[in-house]
């Protein structure tokens, strides 16, 4: 498997094709995915270099570490945000054009035949996430290979649907983080297709009722960086590479342990004094 890592076309091609059949015979986005007040879209970022500046040719996964001025400090994730319905909608008419990386896509034309509405969710979900990742990340929006998309998840803490969608960053060796990022994580694939590499994530919520709750969660060690993928973006990683690789991660009993404390400002983030909505019912949550 590591060796076909050496030729990215033809990962690309294999990533592509088993993110199609996955999706072949299902619906993947609900007729109201566009009106939706929880619905939100993120880019799942592959690169061919990794490392600072794009250092050596290795494919990895492109991560945003959130920054201390937003909620869920500290924790990895893709770019991607809600729908901004009339601007998204607007932006949707550029991802049809002839210079999207939709356009570029090679199951366009089986996808519009098979998939018939779901088309126009598609290129809606597409622009959200490309308009934040240019937002977050000055991400290039024309260096792209788009490889599909994936089913949803569910963001149970905070009410969200998360639509990722896959491509490829050609070219682009920098990118340019704003106030919502501390830094660019690039996690090589071949680490997150190592089983010595995950974990059970062991989480104490500290909240403002005086108490905590204690949790525990699936999670990977990223060896190069220190940093802990936890949450929704590992449970899209981990989706990924179930589908494109056949790839299952051992089970949570037979993982080591590793602590961490999230404190109240996890929620609701240090910007402001500002509470997350329904903060009591998230923890409601977390006890059950």
């Amino acid at each position: 498997m590591l060796d076909e890592f050496k030729n990215t076309a033809a990962l690309k091609e294999r990533i592509s094709g088993a993110l199609y059949e996955r999706s072949a015979g299902r619906r993947l986005f609900p007729p109201d995915v566009a009106s939706a007040a929880e619905t939100s879209s993120v880019l799942f970022l592959l690169s061919g270099r990794c490392g600072k500046r794009g250092g050596r040719v290795e494919p990895c996964v492109v991560l945003n570490k959130r920054s201390a001025k937003v909620r869920q400090p500290g924790d990895l994730c893709f770019p991607g945000g809600r729908i901004d319905t009339r601007l998204d909608l607007f932006l949707s008419r550029a991802v049809k054009s002839p210079l999207s990386p939709l356009a570029r896509w090679p199951h366009r034309h089986r996808w519009r035949s098979e998939h018939g509405g779901e088309t126009e969710s598609l290129c809606l979900l597409l622009a959200t996430a490309l308009r934040e990742s240019v937002e977050e990340m000055r991400l290039n929006p024309f260096g792209l290979t788009f490889l599909g998309p994936m089913p949803s998840q569910d963001l149970t803490l905070f009410r969200r649907v998360v639509y990722p969608m896959v491509v490829w960053v050609n070219g682009q060796k920098r990118f340019f983080p704003n106030w919502e990022v501390e830094k660019i994580v690039q996690i090589p694939l071949k680490s997150l297709l190592c089983p010595g590499h995950y974990a059970c994530y062991r989480i104490r919520f500290d909240h403002g009722r005086g108490g905590s709750v204690v949790r525990d969660f699936s999670c990977f060690l990223d060896g190069e960086e220190g940093e802990i993928l936890w949450g929704v973006t590992y449970r899209i990683v981990e989706a990924f590479l179930d589908c494109a690789f056949g790839f299952k991660p051992p089970t949570l009993e037979t993982r080591p342990v590793i602590g961490g404390r999230m404190g109240e400002n996890y929620l609701r983030g240090a910007g402001g004094p500002g509470r997350v909505e329904d903060e009591e019912g998230v923890f409601n949550e977390l006890t059950t």
